[in-house]
């Protein structure tokens, strides 16, 4: 009897490890998917205050040194962030100007001087590692951004993000309390994070986790110990915008807990009941195992998507309703822009969010346009399918594209043609290309300033490893998108 009963005992020992060893694999792979998720709606937002920063740079105030009127105007920024202050440097450090410091007392000299030698090198924005300033004398990190006059820098434009903003991204996106998550800058130094914020902020990562920040990878998992020492299945990304990078872990124990529980539920049942009770007792772990684990992704997997798609859905509102001239019209484009994402969420549902079909991404964003006169659009391409983020990216970016040649280029008079083509390469690992082209449209004008719909063609592909190409050709506007397939 013992010796039938032990092969089944360690036969189910085995079951239930490989059980667990996949649970690991599908913890890995949870944590870097909010990991990513969080890396975009950071970006999403430092863009926002890049742009803003940008448009403060270019006042004729400042072009004029009119220091006064300047005053005004980066009050009005400002009013958005309580609290924060706008500072405006030459390249040796020397402050012109510091709005967190009473009228007429000269600001001291700028204690981030790799920021400032970084924009005047450069002529582009610029991110801080956590630093102390010089006239908070408290922790902050920059964004800094060249003021040009013609081709030259003159002088660098800087603004004190508040660290509370980056506090609550992680909050807002941590999907349970036994998470750890964390904000770092360039040398690894958190300046966001959950748990104890308190006690972590401007302190260097764990040692099990900081020479893979300072590797300089963009992204990664490995096993890591906490700063509470809590053993943690971690992953992190870089941000390609600010070169900061996200982390996130959660404890060992949540696996390994019910691995040992599993393994003397099934030691025990299997001495009782020999080999129909060891059989049963196999088949009731690895469903209670599959049942819990299920049960707790899809919890956590709809709590991450309702955090992401609102994320999203901010950032279109921010972007679309902020500084227009015209409140309809922009309520117009925003409403077409969550019909377009709703649009894309349907097709994902229907997949059950694995993947999505670029045709039917394709006809759902060409669909109103189609049924006026459908032979002037043509849609050509294999059967490809693309994860989740990619879908959406791409989805948002077509709409954009409709939405433009609907009103100014090929489908705004009788004749003009739409052409989209798709191929991939690199197989099935690779990457989607896909081309719009109009012709026949009316003459295309020169591009201008950017708006927010060229801004997110241009930027959305960047922020998942892809890329896009948006020119305005004399015959008819042509974009190119690439995005990673998986």
């Amino acid at each position: 009897m013992a010796g039938t009963l032990l092969p089944l005992i360690l036969f189910a020992a085995g079951v239930v490890y490989l059980n667990h060893m996949r649970a690991r694999d599908a913890a890995f792979d949870r944590v870097m998917e909010v990991v990513r998720g969080m890396r975009i709606v950071l970006d999403t937002e430092m863009q926002g205050v890049t742009l803003g920063l940008e448009v403060l740079a270019g006042t004729q105030a400042l072009l004029r040194d009119d220091m006064d009127s300047f005053l005004k105007n980066a009050a009005a920024f400002l009013r958005k962030y309580p609290g924060q202050a706008i500072s405006l440097a030459t390249r040796d450090g020397q402050q012109v100007l510091n709005t967190g410091l009473p009228p007429g007392e000269t600001p001291p000299p700028r204690q981030n001087r790799d920021s400032i030698e970084q924009v005047f090198s450069t002529g582009k924005p610029a991110y801080s590692n956590l630093f102390i300033g010089s006239v908070t004398r408290s922790r902050i990190v920059t964004v800094s951004v060249p003021v040009f006059r013609g081709e030259q820098v003159i002088y660098e434009l800087s603004f004190n993000v508040p660290l509370d903003l980056f506090q609550r991204i992680i909050t807002q996106q941590q999907p349970s309390a036994d998470w750890t998550m964390s904000i770092f800058d360039h040398n690894g130094v958190n300046f966001a994070r959950v748990p104890n914020p308190e006690q972590t902020i401007g302190q260097a990562a764990s040692a099990t986790l900081l020479p893979s920040l300072l590797s300089r990878q963009e992204q990664g998992k490995l096993s890591t110990v906490s700063r509470e020492g809590v053993a943690l299945n971690t992953a992190f990304t870089r941000s390609p915008l600010t070169g900061w990078t996200i982390a996130a872990g959660t404890p060992v124990e949540a696996l390994t807990g019910p691995l040992w529980r599993e393994l003397a539920i099934t030691a025990s049942i299997g001495g009782i009941l020999l080999v129909v009770g060891l059989l049963f007792a196999i088949g009731m772990a690895t469903q209670i195992a599959r049942g819990e684990m299920l049960h707790d992704l899809l919890i956590n997997e709809l709590n991450h998507r309702v955090k992401n798609t609102l994320a999203t859905v901010q950032s279109i509102a921010s972007q679309t309703l902020r500084r227009t001239d015209n409140p309809a019209e922009a309520i117009d484009k925003f409403s077409a822009r969550l019909v377009s994402l709703g649009r894309t969420h349907n097709v994902l549902s229907e997949e059950k969010w694995q993947s999505a079909q670029v045709r039917d991404l394709v006809d759902g964003a060409l669909a109103p346009y189609a049924s006026k006169d459908g032979t002037r659009i043509h849609a050509t391409g294999p059967d490809i399918r693309l994860v989740p983020r990619s879908a959406l990216t791409v989805a948002m970016a077509l709409h954009e594209l409709a939405t433009n040649a609907a009103k100014y280029g090929a489908l705004s008079n009788d004749r003009g043609q739409v052409y989209v083509d798709w191929t991939s390469a690199d197989g099935a690992d690779g990457v989607l290309r896909l081309t719009w082209r109009e012709v026949d449209g009316p003459p295309v004008a020169p591009r201008g300033r950017a708006g927010f719909g060229s801004k997110l063609i241009e930027s959305g592909p960047d922020q998942i490893g892809g890329s896009a190409t948006l020119e305005f050709r004399p015959g008819g506007v042509v974009c190119t998108l690439e995005c990673p397939l998986r």
